[in-house]
């Protein structure tokens, strides 16, 4: 091979190195950028009651913001479908609300905003602000890996849970198994 053709080669891979890492980088910016336009619409949201969509074209909107033992905010979105959840966690709408006396069931990537599930304890305290501002305090009580072909996810009525699901095992290369790792939390009494 030539030198001219080695040369060549040499800045073709250039371009298509540099065009994949631009490529890259566009997707990290726009999802930063997401993750300021959802925090936005969630302070609106808070000040009008409203739901408020991000950006024009969003099919969710944030409902409610999950705060993590460490402080860590993460906004819920109204969908648990797989656009919603690549911005943030999701609240499953036939589900309850923050607060109220039966399941709230969120769900989350576990290679993004739910990657702290594996760190959770029993005893560990989660906050969730609803759309009115207030603040709902869970402790966690359980953690289990369940098979999703075996166990139906249930919503159970007469207690206030907040249940935390996302794909099981963690760090895993392959995506949409069945099993999932549940977190469930118990509201504490209003103080």
């Amino acid at each position: 091979m030539s030198w001219r053709w080695r040369m060549g080669l040499a800045g073709l891979l250039m371009l298509v190195s540099l065009g994949l890492a631009g490529q890259a980088l566009w997707l990290q910016a726009k999802a930063v950028l997401a993750q300021h336009l959802i925090a936005d619409a969630w302070e609106h949201s808070l000040r009008t009651g409203q739901p408020v969509k991000p950006w024009r074209w969003a099919d969710t909107w944030p409902v409610a913001r999950l705060t993590e033992p460490g402080g860590r905010h993460h906004h819920v979105l109204a969908s648990v479908s797989g656009q919603a959840l690549a911005f943030g966690p999701g609240h499953h709408p036939a589900s309850a609300q923050p607060g109220e006396a039966a399941t709230v069931l969120l769900a989350g990537h576990q290679d993004s905003h739910f990657a702290f599930l594996q760190q959770l304890q029993p005893g560990d305290r989660l906050k969730l602000q609803d759309v009115r501002g207030t603040v709902h305090v869970y402790r966690v009580g359980q953690r289990q890996v369940v098979d999703s072909t075996q166990q139906p996810m249930q919503f159970q009525k007469g207690r206030a849970e907040l249940r935390l699901v996302t794909c099981y095992p963690f760090a895993s290369l392959q995506s949409g198994g069945p099993l999932r790792y549940v977190v469930s939390a118990w509201l504490e009494p209003a103080a």
